[in-house]
């Protein structure tokens, strides 16, 4: 026997708990992980405190000790054929290994990183001029452009390795901008674009977190190339001779082979092991990011396979008194690739004033999303957006700058996504993505005190338990919880909800219009409530605007609508609800609404 489970009573607590640490924790279980990060941290340890570890300075030489072999007392690893400690050159050595990663690799990436996300976040023109410039950066010969400006460096490897960290930056630029322009269209983005952040902060939060992965691995590749350039040029002699590095102490055992081979062997074993433990490091992280991915990936497995979903000519225009959103003929197309337009939304008119609940209903792709998404201003950028006026609280919306949004989108509208858990990020708690979205308000304390009250406020058992929890960690219902309580945190004046219920269970779906029904009448909103099901229409709505095809083909009272609808598509939506005795005979004249027996 099969029991049911309702996951949205469950706490985080009786979920499987994320193990501390994460992809580090992971890294270090690995023996390549671990064997890679302590050689690392060992020769960074020795090349830091070089001074220490000698008596003798890598330029001091000795005739008494020329081709000492190691051993030698006060000389270590011996002397080469200029009587200089090799020991004291392979610690310098480090020092300038380290120095060319870092501002090799630290160029690199910070110049491909900045540009690649303003590039795949903002596109078009950007997009273009940026790629244009560094495809033409790429076509420049790397070698031989740096042999070239020799005489320009001075022999500096420093300025060498500032030169070559800009030439290692198209690659970072491409990874970026590719990986930036996947993570741009992803729901949490959106979501965190609505709540009123900043692009800025946008970059920096959520779509730099997600791509981190590829970039932290591309560092330690792009430091290894910075090491074994630098060693290369001053094995050819490009370099200043005072400077010591395992490319010059190469080249100087290269030429005494014959004599003396074992001094070929000590650059050699450090290179070798420094470029190892950069190299090892990078794959041993990427595995354990990609353990770390596939792990949560199980846990949402596990919670799918536990949540039961079931699926149960002329513009009429809608006017009503003290319009808190006009929107007077919207109009919303798409370019095709041969030049001409779509129109998806066809001079659509609505209104809807405060303290109102209105339904716009259609089938799946009747124009109804994009008509809600024109609204908030998160249309892709190639949508065309025209209307005679579109307003909130009588701000305009057509040719808004981004300021005004998120103005508006700070206090004034909010959103209710359809998919909860694809609009919360999974690489944050629950808790820290709703505080963020008042932290410009008010303080981080204030901030944490309220969303724990709003948490317990939509009805989530343990607030500070959800809140401390991963979006992999909590159920599809109370991701929907927890983001209505984001959308009210600020008391909007305009709650826009896009199909709320759709991904939820029947019973958690009347729970979830009770909560909805409850705030609207709390913090007296307007409503505009996006949805095909007609079943929510009559428990929620005051008034029903129907769409097919982009356009508006009927309006009214949603008693009118369902006991006398006059359009032939309005009459096939009414006919095609499965159980006439859900829907009300009678419908009040105020807030419509089900009882709970009845839904």
């Amino acid at each position: 026997m099969t029991t049911a489970v309702d996951l949205d009573h469950v706490v985080p607590s009786d979920l499987p708990r994320r193990r501390a640490g994460g992809a580090f924790s992971r890294l270090l279980r690995k023996p390549f992980g671990a064997f890679s990060l302590t050689a690392l941290i060992v020769l960074i340890l020795l090349a830091i405190f070089a001074p220490l570890l000698t008596i003798h300075t890598p330029v001091y030489a000795s005739l008494d000790h020329i081709n000492a072999p190691p051993g030698t007392p006060g000389w270590l690893l011996g002397g080469d054929q200029y009587g200089r400690d090799i020991w004291a050159r392979v610690l310098a050595s480090l020092r300038v290994s380290f120095t060319s990663a870092v501002i090799g690799a630290g160029i690199g990436v910070i110049v491909g990183t900045v540009n690649g996300l303003i590039a795949g976040y903002v596109g078009r023109r950007t997009d273009a001029v940026s790629s244009w410039v560094f495809n033409l950066v790429m076509t420049f010969p790397g070698i031989v452009l740096i042999i070239v400006l020799f005489p320009v460096t001075g022999g500096s490897y420093q300025w060498t390795m500032v030169i070559f960290g800009f030439l290692l930056s198209p690659g970072i630029f491409r990874l970026v901008r590719n990986l930036v322009m996947g993570v741009r269209s992803e729901l949490y983005v959106d979501a965190a674009r609505v709540s009123g952040l900043s692009n800025r902060r946008i970059l920096s939060r959520h779509v730099l977190y997600v791509v981190r992965g590829p970039i932290i691995i591309a560092v330690a590749f792009l430091g290894a190339a910075s090491i074994g350039i630098q060693a290369g040029l001053a094995f050819l002699g490009f370099g200043a001779v005072s400077s010591p590095s395992f490319g010059a102490m190469t080249s100087d055992a290269f030429s005494n082979i014959y004599s003396y081979p074992v001094q070929m062997v000590w650059p050699a074993l450090f290179l070798g092991l420094l470029n190892a433990s950069f190299v090892l490091l990078a794959n041993s992280y990427r595995d354990a990011l990609a353990g770390t991915q596939a792990k949560a990936k199980r846990r949402q497995d596990h919670l799918d396979t536990a949540v039961a979903v079931s699926a149960n000519g002329a513009n009429p225009g809608s006017t009503s008194p003290g319009g808190l959103l006009r929107v007077r003929n919207l109009r919303v197309a798409y370019p095709n690739p041969d030049g001409t337009t779509k129109a998806v939304v066809a001079g659509v008119s609505l209104d809807v004033a405060p303290g109102e609940i209105v339904g716009l209903v259609g089938e799946s792709g009747s124009g109804k999303s994009q008509t809600a998404f024109s609204i908030l201003g998160v249309l892709p950028k190639q949508a065309i957006v025209q209307a005679d006026e579109m307003s909130i609280a009588g701000e305009a919306l057509i040719g808004a700058d981004a300021r005004t949004m998120r103005s508006l989108r700070n206090g004034v509208v909010a959103y209710i996504p359809q998919e909860p858990m694809s609009n919360l990020d999974p690489s944050f708690t629950v808790g820290s993505q709703l505080v963020e979205r008042l932290t410009k308000a008010m303080s981080r304390k204030e901030a944490k005190a309220t969303v724990l009250a709003l948490l317990d406020r939509v009805g989530i058992v343990e607030p500070q338990r959800t809140f401390d929890s991963y979006p992999h960690q909590i159920s599809g219902g109370m991701a929907q919880r927890a983001l209505i309580a984001g959308a009210v945190a600020s008391r909007p004046k305009l709650l826009i909800a896009d199909e709320p219920t759709t991904a939820l269970d029947v019973t958690v779906q009347a729970e979830i219009l009770d909560l909805l029904r409850d705030l609207q009448g709390e913090y007296g909103m307007g409503v505009l409530l996006v949805t095909h099901n007609f079943g929510v229409v009559a428990d929620l709505c005051d008034r029903v605007l129907v769409m097919e095809s982009g356009k508006l083909v009927e309006s009214g009272d949603v008693r009118q609508i369902f006991h006398e609808p006059q359009h032939e598509y309005t009459q096939r939506l009414v006919g095609s609800i499965l159980d006439e005795n859900q829907m009300r005979s009678d419908p009040p004249a105020t807030t419509p609404m089900l009882s709970k027996e009845d839904a």
